[in-house]
């Protein structure tokens, strides 16, 4: 156990998650739908594979695979189908609300709503216990850091020009982008029950010889799969609706491969925050091992914010909204322990 190289691990990941939606910047001559789910043939198909075959021992992984419950390798995937709804709702998020404002508001609900779900579904009585307490005062905190953000987003709505806010994010729309937010969080959540319907999944890999630090990689297979079959249900249905099918043959070959470049970037750094949380949670004491997922939601909004700022999403905004931001952001990330702990 190594707290310190699990936090830096951890941190790895964030970085590649905060990062993800910087290449589609790059991308030219494609809608929306088609270069989304392209970079999702990259985060859940290609590189669940790619890295599960590289980490996991020799020959071992279609074994694992074989051996596992076949109800955990399909609730792994059923709850990934439920992710998927907020992954596709998480792209819109930040595609209306930019970087760092999209990021913040569902990361936190997905910290959040990740921790509050389980016991409600169980039937446990949330306020019968300390950990009940806390866990909804923690929830509270997360909506308190939402309101607060969202107030920023409303004050820069109004200090801003039209034109400076669709040059900091072309198709900037508050109210819509909050309400797609709040949705993302909320099914974004998902992914962590993914996880746990999966630890049959990495019993056996540990059982096979993989090392702890990849124990997760085979259930992420299952569980990036149900992501993908919900987002290129959505993405081929604007695909034929919008007519952008063509995207994939009518520009030139160069900007083709451009937009493959850019894509698949995006789709390897949103796939390496499960990798290396993986890696880094494995590296954890057990007391602390319940916060990996908390460490990972602060960090992701954390480094989204740093883009944010980088990005110029909030130039022209005055000190006073940013100073509101500054708060709301301190918030949500304090909220993501306290759920934690709760």
């Amino acid at each position: 156990m190594n707290p310190f190289t699990g936090i830096l691990l951890i941190a790895l990941g964030s970085i590649g998650a905060a990062s993800f939606y910087v290449p589609f910047r790059k991308v030219k001559e494609w809608a929306w739908e088609s270069y989304w789910i392209t970079q999702g043939i990259a985060a859940w198909l290609v590189a669940p594979w790619l890295f599960a075959l590289v980490f996991v021992p020799h020959g071992e992984l279609i074994p694992i695979i074989n051996e596992a419950p076949s109800s955990a390798k399909l609730m792994a995937m059923f709850f990934g189908i439920l992710w998927g709804f907020g992954g596709l709702t998480f792209g819109l998020s930040i595609r209306y609300l930019g970087v760092a404002l999209g990021q913040s508001i569902a990361l936190g609900l997905c910290a959040a709503f990740g921790t509050l779900i389980p016991p409600i579904v169980a039937g446990e009585n949330l306020f019968g216990s300390t950990a009940g307490i806390l866990t909804v005062i923690g929830v509270a905190i997360t909506v308190a850091g939402i309101a607060v953000i969202g107030y920023a987003g409303s004050l820069k709505v109004s200090e801003m020009s039209e034109e400076e806010k669709k040059a900091a994010v072309k198709e900037f729309a508050l109210k819509k982008g909050i309400l797609i937010a709040i949705f993302a969080g909320i099914m974004s959540a998902c992914f962590n029950f993914g996880f746990e319907a999966g630890k049959p999944i990495e019993n056996i890999a540990l059982a096979h010889g993989t090392n702890p630090l990849f124990q997760k990689n085979p259930t992420l297979i299952f569980i990036l799969f149900g992501g993908f079959l919900t987002n290129l249900v959505y993405c081929g249905y604007l695909n034929i609706k919008n007519k952008t099918y063509k995207d994939y043959v009518t520009p030139p070959a160069n900007i083709i491969l451009n937009n493959l470049a850019f894509t698949f970037l995006a789709g390897f750094l949103w796939f390496l925050q499960f990798h290396f949380f993986g890696m880094g949670s494995s590296k954890l004491p057990a007391g602390m091992a319940v916060f990996g997922w908390s460490i990972l939601m602060a960090l992701n909004i954390a480094i989204s914010n740093i883009w944010g700022i980088i990005l110029r999403e909030w130039k022209g905004a005055k000190p006073k909204t940013i100073i509101v931001l500054i708060i709301g952001i301190v918030v949500l990330i304090l909220s993501t322990f306290i759920v934690k702990l709760g």
